[in-house]
């Protein structure tokens, strides 16, 4: 943990290892007055690990924040702030709170302005330790963000209960899809050395209710599973703990082949069977509180139930049902297409768990990715979303930018989680929304849960860019509250990283709320979609043909040809759309209401067909590559306007990174319109700059060490 000392420390460079956590001093006197007034006092009268973390995490605030030191102990006295549970604080008991307690579960909090022995006091009141660390957070939080500190009627319990992190890392420590450096995990120095940032990780988690975190790729390796590498897991476990943060696993489906020395996987074999649970037991006396397994199976060359002819349903219920006595769950991902199914790809993950609706145990949940593709900048909802009432449905966004630039693009992800989030499946009428089928409310499911591919690595800064640190903070704020607006939480996170100013605040929150549509707009503008790199995923690759697996290839989703554009996914196309219900039919398919941003991920239109706007449909697409392009510039403007009001060392590295930026999206937009040009055989609208290079050279441009994928040395 970060330890401050105090107000007379040399002020020094932000790094952005402190992430939103920084405790930087109140400048405004009025603000900070009220505040050391009201916070003097630090009450807990019950010791444990968790209220520890608490009293040290509001000691540090209160010095970083008020260069003052709250006293800690158990009785009140000035300006107190009273933490607990009625369970084990009688103050807190003699408070009454219990009716409202009663309807937050094991994590929700309350927040409330109190009389604590006839002096006027705040308290944080939970059922659980765990409920108070949340409620602490949330409360440095309101100090971070300058709120009043008056009236205070904070209540407020997590939406989603499983909320956890999948990290795509592997034991060598490379990271798939990671654009931040190597793995957190050092698994050759554990379990004998822990590094302090597994502590900082956990914190910087537990700030915004993330209580889960998946350690390993869902490529899996079976040697996780085995006992040398189960003692490391325990050291991370045991550490994260006091946090509410519980680990999973993922594991790899033919691991009794290739650790146990079976002749087979099939999970309906008795021996099968029984060397499941002997590991699941064994896992389980290492890490009694071990959350469970996230398996990826007979995907992109993953090992499988079907290999043995067997269901989804039958390879999950094998896991369910070990776990279901250590109260352990199994996320299993819809994420499955095959090249040799004559079927489009965005129908293939429903047509395959549609049927296995209700044949899941209660247990098992089936993660499924946000949009039907993969993780694209901008996708529809899933179509399994609704369409699984007797099944728990959890979505897996992905925070790392496989498809977003990578690292060294400026991406507010906040909007994107929102669109699908917020996105109506109609499935049981209007207001069916995708949250409500995540959250159990629309379907009355108990489990829930929620994922979140992480994007974090070993850089100095934890994700690489600066502004990537925000989709980990708005990931964990949603998956509390999905509730919460975009705007909202960026403005909490400029809050409490860079400033309170409203001179800062305002250009940058500005710039963070558009930057997801100028993604959008220089990569695939118009609904387009999986146009990147081969492989690496780096940079613009329409032209992508003639590759192992047509669905790995650009031409089969852009289908662009002498005639048009687009993929058509209606009635006259590959009929994708009726996966979806009649509401959402109706929206998309008819061309009159399907919205723009959507218009070529759904129909095969002419170039020369009239939009909206009245323009054609090959001068909408450039226009909106140069748009991309020009608002990138626009967001160095925009950056550039807060110089010298945000820390130094970090308005320079945002500054060099929006420099990437712009040349990269520049690079998009002339290779995208010079690809497509070849096609359309049209010009450029009038006042368009005529794009540098050639096709040729474009498509000539190779990247072999381009990050996010498996060295292959």
């Amino acid at each position: 943990m970060i330890v401050f000392a105090g107000p007379a420390a040399p002020v020094v460079a932000d790094d952005g290892y402190r992430l939103w956590l920084s405790y930087r001093l109140i400048e405004d006197a009025s603000v900070a007055k009220k505040y050391k007034a009201t916070l003097q006092t630090l009450v807990i009268e019950k010791d444990s690990p968790t209220l520890t973390l608490a009293q040290k995490e509001l000691e540090q605030a209160v010095a970083g924040l008020l260069g003052t030191k709250l006293i800690a102990g158990k009785t009140p006295g000035p300006g107190t702030l009273l933490l607990g549970t009625p369970k084990h604080s009688p103050l807190i008991a003699a408070l009454h709170l219990e009716t409202t307690l009663e309807t937050l579960g094991d994590e929700g909090f309350l927040i409330t302005n109190t009389s604590v022995k006839g002096k006027p006091g705040i308290v944080i009141a939970a059922n659980t330790d765990v409920g108070v660390l949340y409620g602490t957070f949330h409360f440095i939080r309101l100090l971070q963000t300058q709120q009043s500190l008056q009236s205070l009627s904070v209540v407020s319990a997590p939406k989603i209960k499983r909320r956890i992190l999948n990290h795509w890392d592997n034991l060598d420590r490379t990271v798939e899809r990671g654009y931040a450096g190597f793995s957190l995990w050092d698994w050759h120095k554990l379990p004998d050395y822990i590094d302090p940032r597994y502590s900082d990780y956990a914190r910087a988690n537990a700030s915004v209710g993330i209580n889960g975190t998946v350690l390993t790729n869902v490529n899996a390796n079976a040697q996780i599973l085995t006992e040398p590498y189960l003692k490391k897991v325990a050291v991370l476990a045991n550490l994260f703990r006091p946090y509410g943060i519980k680990v999973y696993l993922t594991a790899r489906f033919s691991a009794p082949v290739e650790i146990g020395g079976l002749r087979t996987a099939d999970p309906l074999d008795p021996d099968v069977k029984n060397w499941w649970k002997k590991k699941i037991d064994e896992i389980y006396t290492y890490i009694p509180d071990f959350g469970g397994f996230c398996i990826k199976a007979n995907s992109e060359g993953q090992p499988g139930p079907q290999n043995y002819n067997r269901t989804h349903a039958d390879g999950a219920n094998l896991f369910a049902d070990i776990l279901a006595p250590h109260e352990g769950i199994v996320m299993w991902r819809a994420f499955v297409y095959s090249n040799e199914v004559a079927e489009d790809r965005a129908k293939q993950a429903y047509t395959e768990f549609k049927p296995l609706d209700g044949k899941f145990k209660s247990n098992a949940l089936v993660q499924v990715k946000n949009g039907p593709i993969d993780f694209q900048p901008r996708e529809p909802f899933h179509p399994l979303f609704g369409a699984m009432p007797n099944t728990p449905l959890m979505v897996e966004f992905q925070l790392t930018q496989e498809y977003l630039g990578f690292a060294t693009h400026l991406v507010y992800m906040a909007p994107l989680f929102k669109e699908c989030l917020d996105a109506d499946t109609y499935a049981k009428g209007k207001g069916s929304l995708v949250s409500k089928v995540v959250d159990g409310s629309l379907d009355h499911h108990n489990l829930t849960a929620i994922a979140g591919v992480a994007n974090i690595g070993n850089d100095r800064n934890w994700c690489g860019h600066p502004f990537a640190q925000a989709n980990w903070y708005v990931y964990g704020r949603l998956a509390w509250d999905h509730e919460l607006s975009s705007e909202a939480l960026a403005d909490e996170w400029i809050r409490m990283t860079f400033s309170n100013q409203p001179a800062v605040i305002a250009p940058i929150k500005t710039m963070m709320l558009a930057s997801r549509e100028i993604v959008v707009q220089y990569m695939t503008p118009l609904g387009l979609h999986h146009i990147m790199g081969y492989s690496h995923h780096y940079g613009p690759g329409p032209w992508i043909k003639d590759k192992p697996r047509a669905d790995w290839t650009s031409v089969y989703y852009h289908q662009a040809d002498s005639l048009g554009v687009g993929f058509d996914r209606t009635a006259s196309g590959s009929d994708a759309l009726s996966q979806y219900a009649k509401e959402v039919q109706d929206l998309y398919s008819p061309l009159a209401h399907c919205p723009d941003k959507y218009l070529l991920w759904f129909h095969h239109l002419p170039w020369s067909y009239k939009m909206r706007s009245g323009e054609s449909l090959w001068d909408a697409l450039c226009h909106a590559y140069y748009n991309g392009a020009d608002s990138a510039a626009w967001m160095q403007r925009q950056w550039n306007a807060v110089e010298h009001q945000v820390d130094e060392e970090q308005f320079q590295h945002v500054k060099n990174l929006l420099a990437i930026q712009h040349q990269e999206a520049v690079w998009w937009r002339n290779a995208c319109v010079l690809y497509f040009q070849s096609f359309s055989k049209m010009p450029l609208p009038v006042g368009l700059e005529k794009p540098e290079g050639t096709l040729k050279y474009y498509e000539s441009l190779e990247f072999p060490f381009a990050p996010g994928i498996r060295p292959k040395w």
